[in-house]
């Protein structure tokens, strides 16, 4: 964890230099702003997908169970449960493709705000940022729904690892473009 914040760190000192060089000032910064919402508008859009994908693997994983002779099928897969109860394959499986979902609900708030908070300063950092994290979010979530009850799975492809750098990197560009506002910083 703590590689992870000094690698991030590093990266986020070195986009906001560079963020400083090449990014225009004043008006012209809005357009540049406007890619982050943007990037994050497309994110929620692929999160509501996703939650189709629960309901599809909760019929999918109920079904197989039923077929296998599982007891009380309906009780455990069905809703309101978040979760089917118990520790078959079945009941496993279907859990990782929910746990892949649930899992965004505690990681994207904090990303869009911190994301969006950042764009005001940082418009080209944050954007890369906001990108990166999406990218691993996809790629986590994927992983983790595929693996067929094996929640190892969510860091398969490479990618996955990103999601946690977009995390940190947006965080510190958030709290750092709080700072030059509270300050009167305006370039």
């Amino acid at each position: 964890m703590a590689s992870l914040l000094a690698q991030c760190g590093v990266a986020a000192c070195g986009l906001s230099y560079m963020e400083s060089k090449l990014a225009p000032k004043g008006k012209g910064n809005l357009q540049y702003y406007a890619v982050t919402p943007t990037i994050l508008i497309g994110m929620g859009f692929w999160v509501l997908t996703f939650g189709m994908k629960v309901g599809a693997a909760r019929r999918k994983y109920k079904e197989l169970a039923e077929k296998d002779g599982e007891i009380e099928v309906a009780e455990r897969y069905g809703l309101p449960n978040l979760y089917a109860q118990g520790t078959s394959k079945h009941a496993r499986a279907f859990n990782c493709v929910q746990r892949a979902h649930q899992q965004i609900f505690e990681t994207f708030p904090q990303v869009i705000l911190s994301s969006l908070v950042a764009a005001w300063n940082f418009p080209l950092s944050t954007a890369l940022a906001t990108t990166l994290f999406c990218a691993g979010r996809v790629a986590f979530s994927n992983g983790y729904a595929a693996g067929e009850g094996d929640p190892s799975q969510r860091y398969s492809s490479k990618l996955a690892k990103y999601m946690w750098h977009g995390i940190v990197v947006n965080t510190f560009l958030g709290v750092l473009s709080c700072a030059k506002m509270i300050m009167g910083d305006e370039n």
